[in-house]
């Protein structure tokens, strides 16, 4: 039975959903950059996995994206991609930040809530980032569902970048 509502139709199987094209670029190896690639990916993003520290990738197989590559400035960041730094205490994060912010990404956010002091500011400024460029950096990121484990924190994560690329304030306001 096919409805004349496309997002039913495609909620029931009728058709296939259309979300454009879109590209998940995952800032550092961490628990959470597994869950963000592993679910990003079955929401049709194409993902990128930026490790600077080849090191942090050997062991254990994990999900490391359609790509994996050392630098910001090699993940082909266009107007429709979503660049989330997945950990605010290492050495890269301004320079990452900064090449970020050089490129025509979308939307660009690194993980840490408000509790914590955001180092990425004072890093962004000894690299001579203006305040305007710092002002792009999302932080905190995700939806406030009060996530405490990598997979939900991951989960919140891309909620809110779906809900910003539908222009939604996310949450149950309808």
């Amino acid at each position: 039975m096919t409805t004349s509502d496309p997002a039913c139709a495609t909620a029931q199987g009728d058709l296939p959903p259309d979300h454009g094209p879109r590209t998940l670029v995952v800032v550092f190896e961490t628990p959470v950059a597994e869950h963000l690639i592993r679910f990003a990916a079955d929401l049709g993003y194409r993902t990128v996995l930026v490790e600077p520290q080849p090191r942090l990738l050997a062991g254990t197989p994990k999900p490391h994206g359609d790509q994996t590559v050392a630098s910001v400035t090699t993940a082909g960041l266009d107007e429709h991609t979503d660049v989330v730094v997945t950990d605010h205490n290492r050495p890269e994060l301004a320079v990452m930040l900064r090449d970020a912010l050089d490129s025509k990404a979308r939307w660009i956010g690194v993980m840490g809530g408000k509790r914590h002091t955001a180092p990425h500011v004072e890093g962004l400024k000894s690299l001579g980032v203006d305040d305007e460029a710092i002002a792009r950096v999302h932080r905190p990121i995700g939806l406030n569902i009060g996530s405490k484990t990598p997979a939900e924190i991951a989960l919140a994560t891309l909620a809110g970048l779906i809900a910003d690329r539908n222009h939604r304030p996310g949450g149950f306001a309808f």
